[in-house]
């Protein structure tokens, strides 16, 4: 499910001016198109955006996805939080869900699989003032979905 890919794989949807269209991406992630699909029809279903930017500084310089949950707090206010990141590597896609370090214990709570609470008790932290942590899904099947969505639903709830 986890690997480093950027040591291995080469990251797909690179030029600047292919909009991540449905065409471009049935091609993109190769064999997990349908997990991928299966993925983005479940997002209304955990009130998640997803936006596609091409991002000129990430490494490798491709499209990626943002997955957003937006709320109006009670006093009126409009929120937004990035909840996922998502690329296309040959394949497969990734997702990655960031948490702060200091829910690392908490979100080992959730009902996920074994290796996925390995994933999270091993990830490595970024940040020398707010650390973070990726959990990092290379998806491609849908039955790799679950613990994605399961991740999905603590970030929205454990930080605001």
């Amino acid at each position: 499910m986890y690997n480093n890919h950027m040591d291995k794989e080469k990251i797909r949807l690179t030029d600047p001016n292919v909009s991540p269209t449905e065409e471009v991406l049935k091609d993109a992630p190769g064999e997990s198109y349908n997990a991928y699909t299966t993925f983005v029809d479940g997002l209304s279903n955990i009130d998640l955006e997803q936006i596609w930017q091409y991002y000129p500084c990430f490494c490798g310089k491709a499209w990626m996805a943002r997955g957003s949950y937006k709320w109006t707090t009670p006093r009126g206010a409009n929120k937004e939080k990035n909840i996922y990141w998502l690329s296309a590597w040959d394949g497969y896609f990734s997702i990655a869900v960031w948490f702060k370090e200091m829910n690392r214990m908490e979100i080992l709570k959730a009902n996920v699989s074994e290796e996925t609470k390995q994933i999270i008790r091993t990830a490595k932290i970024f940040g020398p003032k707010m650390q973070t942590f990726p959990v990092e899904f290379n998806v491609r099947t849908t039955e790799q979905l679950a613990d994605v969505y399961e991740l999905i639903r603590w970030k929205k709830k454990l930080e605001a």
